[in-house]
Order: structure tokens, then C-alpha cells, then sequence
């Protein structure tokens, strides 16, 4: 009982940690593409969370040295964990919820999708969403690092080369998102989604578990000695997604905050005006109107690839849900963008046919 209580409270002192770095470790403060209803002006952030991320994991190498805490300890309780998280996950929930004036809609969409689209707290030093993002990739971080922890201490020199290369490449993933915090700021989950159920408990339960799902499938498993060309395919469609993805949203962010400049030094700014709005059909979003989405499933089936394990089901859920997730996304956004821009919506889907698969769908 001791132990499953240890378990249980774990997950609600390393985000109390996290917070505590967040606030206090020093950080870029920058204006965003989100704008405060009540004034109308365009909120700022404090971002600091490679710093965060790097301290966090420093702590845990360091506690993991001295004896304080196996490295591994995190896996071994991975299931009251789990369940310390749901609960931190339903009470930020229903607390950010509960503090809200209800929009019109039943009590059950507003706990589910949220009633405020901005939260933030301490006088503007941290916010809801950010905050959010930035304690699923902490803690995905440590899961990650538990896991290879436990595969290495099973197995010694044994161990799969294909774990290593899925937990680098998740690495990238967490560390490349953590880099560019300040492009995300103009992606559709900070100026679209509300803070409730869906992206409180996603981002404390279901991105630091789900997301390593590959790994809880496969790290108790000896190596599969797979062959040098699937690692090698893995990281090919793994980076190809990366470039999809990073370069359509660093594109974007540039294009909103400096038109006139060339994305990425390369991509002449094209792109459909009304004299309101504008909207790019060139470079990255001119081969596919969600070519950005087509990266993360690309990341997330490179991913599995690198497992070397291509039989148990269990690690194509991660890739499958990017399939759920975004599909219907798409979708959404199709009929967002529709309702926004009216005719230039027309006009660019007449120029960018595809939806996501650049010449197949």
C-alpha cells in the first residue's frame, strides 16, 4: 500500500516541480498570436522549457546516482502513476472548469472541451496551455528515461538498439517541441482549443503514458536483432515527418509575424490575400492544405519502426491515434477555416486540392 501511495502522489510533486521551475528559472517573454477577450490585446508568455526539461532531467540523473531514487523507479510504478495522474488530471479539470462562466452549451461539452480558450495564472507568469504542454513533455521525458533504465538494468549489454533508437528519437521530438515553443504559439491548439478535460487530462495523463506506449509493450522484451535497414527507414520516415511538420509551422509562424521575409531562407512568401486575410499556398502548404499533420503521423510510424518489433499490436496504437486524432481535426479545421475566410477559403482549397497527402488525399 505504501508503495502504490508513493506511486499515486509521484506525478503530483514532479508537475509541483515542474511549476516551481517553470516560475522561477528565468525566461524569454514574448507576445503570442492569442488575444485576451476582455482587452482585445495579444497575450505574452514566459518560455523557458529546454532549461526546465534540462534541469529536471539533471535532477533525476543526480538523484538516481546518490541512491535516492533507482532510475527505474518511475516504470516499476508506472501503474500508480497512472492513476496519480488521472486524478491530477480530472481536479485541474474540474477546477479550471468550475472557475469559468459556462458558454451555452451542456455542463458534460463544457467539462469536456472547456469554457476558457486562455488561462493564466500568477500575474501573467504562467499559463494553462503552455504550462500544460510543457509538464506532459517533462513527464514523458522521465518515462522515457525509467523505461531504458529498466530495459538496460535487465538486460546489460543485451539490450535492443532499437529501444535506444526510439527513445532518441523521441527525445528529439520532446526537445525539438521544447525549442520552438514560441512557434507553437500560432498553431491551432493555442489559438482554438478551450483548457478542460480534453487538454488538462491529455497533457497530465495521456501524453506522458500513451505516448510511450511502444516502449511499455516492448522494454521487458529481450533484443529482436532486426536488421540495419529498418533502423535505417525508421529514422528516414521519423525525420521526414520532423521536416513536414516543423517546417509547414515554422513557415507559418514566420509568414504571420514577418510576411515579407523568405521561410526558412528558401520559400519566397506565396500566398492569397483578400485585403483582410492571407493565406500561404506556397512552399509547405502548397503541396497539402495539413501537410503538418502528415509529419506527426510520418513521426509517430518511424517511431514504431525503430522498435524493430513489428508484430505485437500494442505499438501501433501511437501511430493509430495520430490517425484518429488528426483525421477528424482536418476536418474541423476545414469548416473553422470555411466559416473564417469565406471565399479566400474557396480559392485556396481550388489551389491546394489535397488534404493532407500531398497528390493522394
Amino acid at each position: 500500500m505504501k508503495e502504490f501511495i508513493a506511486g499515486f502522489i509521484a506525478p503530483w510533486l514532479i508537475n509541483a516541480l515542474i511549476l516551481a521551475l517553470q516560475l522561477s528559472l528565468p525566461a524569454r517573454e514574448v507576445g503570442g498570436y492569442a488575444r485576451d477577450r476582455r482587452t482585445g490585446e495579444t497575450l505574452s508568455y514566459r518560455l523557458n522549457g529546454p532549461l526546465v526539461l534540462a534541469l529536471l532531467v539533471a535532477i533525476w540523473l543526480i538523484a538516481g546516482r546518490l541512491g535516492l531514487l533507482p532510475w527505474d523507479w518511475l516504470y516499476r510504478h508506472r501503474w500508480s502513476c497512472l492513476t496519480g495522474s488521472c486524478a491530477l488530471g480530472l481536479v485541474f479539470s474540474l477546477a479550471t472548469v468550475g472557475t469559468v462562466e459556462g458558454a451555452g452549451r451542456t455542463l458534460l461539452a463544457d467539462l469536456y472541451a472547456g469554457r476558457s480558450e486562455n488561462m493564466q495564472f500568477f500575474g501573467g507568469r504562467a499559463d494553462a496551455k503552455m504550462l500544460l504542454y510543457l509538464s506532459g513533455a517533462c513527464m514523458l521525458a522521465l518515462n522515457l528515461l525509467a523505461c531504458f533504465a529498466h530495459h538496460l538494468m535487465a538486460f546489460g549489454d543485451g539490450y535492443s538498439r532499437g529501444i535506444l533508437l526510439y527513445c532518441c528519437l523521441f527525445f528529439w521530438f520532446l526537445v525539438d517541441y521544447l525549442v520552438f515553443e514560441r512557434v507553437h504559439l500560432y498553431t491551432y491548439d493555442f489559438f482554438a482549443e478551450r483548457v478542460g478535460f480534453k487538454l488538462g487530462w491529455g497533457c497530465l495523463l495521456f501524453y506522458p503514458y500513451f505516448y510511450c506506449i511502444g516502449l511499455w509493450a516492448t522494454v521487458e522484451l529481450p533484443d529482436p536483432h532486426a536488421k540495419p535497414w529498418l533502423f535505417v527507414l525508421s529514422g528516414c520516415i521519423f525525420f521526414a515527418g520532423w521536416v513536414c511538420s516543423r517546417g509547414a509551422n515554422l513557415q507559418k509562424y514566420l509568414f504571420k509575424t514577418n510576411p515579407s521575409r523568405p521561410a526558412l531562407g528558401i520559400f519566397k512568401p506565396k500566398f492569397i490575400t483578400d485585403g483582410e486575410n492571407s493565406l500561404l499556398c506556397g512552399g509547405f502548404w502548397g503541396v497539402s492544405r495539413h501537410v503538418n499533420y502528415l509529419g506527426e503521423m510520418l513521426m509517430a510510424i518511424g517511431l514504431t519502426l525503430s522498435l524493430g518489433r513489428l508484430g505485437p499490436w500494442l505499438v501501433w496504437l501511437y501511430p493509430l491515434y495520430y490517425v484518429v486524432l488528426l483525421v477528424p481535426r482536418e476536418r474541423a479545421d476545414e469548416r473553422r477555416c470555411a466559416a473564417k475566410y469565406g471565399e479566400l477559403w474557396e480559392e485556396y482549397v481550388r489551389l491546394v486540392p489535397k488534404r493532407i497527402i500531398p497528390g493522394l488525399f
